[in-house]
């Protein structure tokens, strides 16, 4: 299986490559800086340097041409203002969903947020508030898009070791999960075409994965 990811230097997205690697699959990550491929590398990606807030639909497109699936697991990271949360955590999200609609790449998975569909909460941090903006507009965009897209968000990401024991469901309520297991869901998800469609949220608990998407 081929995956073009999106964002392909994060946290998530570094352990996604070496676990789609590692079973013989061909992960190709995009990233902005070429100064981050070695670590692609590493894990056992191909490579594609491309700003997708600079880039055009051809140009993505090209790159997902072939593909099996896309997963769009960039943002714009911690200490960005309001402003590059649109640009990238909406803008590049909804350029990457519709090259992959141009290049045919049906499966699509995209990283969200718990509170997406609450950006307006009292409370929250201005920065973060236009964050869970850009990130509902991302969803919003995308299904309305024919793709057999999944939408799965994370609780609190941590770096601990992976447990392989998550809750999976529309609301599972608010909790941590290890990033290694964000990435073995993603990795699930791909092969699970019945979850075509739903928007999950995901955190740790007691079912194994397998059992976890079996349930939906």
């Amino acid at each position: 299986m081929r995956v073009v990811i999106a964002g392909g230097h994060g946290q998530i997205a570094l352990r996604l490559e070496k676990l789609l690697s590692e079973r013989g699959d061909q992960p190709v990550g995009i990233v902005r800086n070429p100064d981050h491929e070695g670590d692609l590398l590493a894990a056992g990606a191909e490579t594609v340097v491309l700003d997708l807030e600079q880039s055009d639909v051809d140009a993505v497109a090209e790159v997902l041409r072939g593909a099996d699936a896309a997963v769009f697991a960039a943002g714009a990271g911690p200490g960005s203002g309001a402003a590059r949360k649109d640009t990238v955590d909406r803008g590049a999200a909804a350029l990457f969903a519709e090259a992959a609609q141009s290049a045919g790449v049906r499966r699509f998975i995209q990283i969200g947020s718990m509170g997406a569909d609450t950006p307006d909460a009292p409370g929250l941090e201005p920065v973060f508030r236009a964050y869970l903006h850009a990130k509902a507009a991302a969803e919003e965009d995308l299904k309305a898009r024919d793709l057999d897209w999944t939408i799965l968000r994370p609780g609190e990401l941590t770096n601990d070791s992976g447990s392989g024991n998550v809750k999976i469901a529309p609301k599972t309520g608010r909790a941590a999960v290890p990033r290694e297991d964000v990435a073995a869901v993603v990795v699930a998800l791909l092969d699970a075409p019945a979850t075509a469609r739903r928007t999950l949220e995901l955190i740790s608990g007691e079912d194994s994965i397998a059992d976890a998407i079996s349930a939906l």
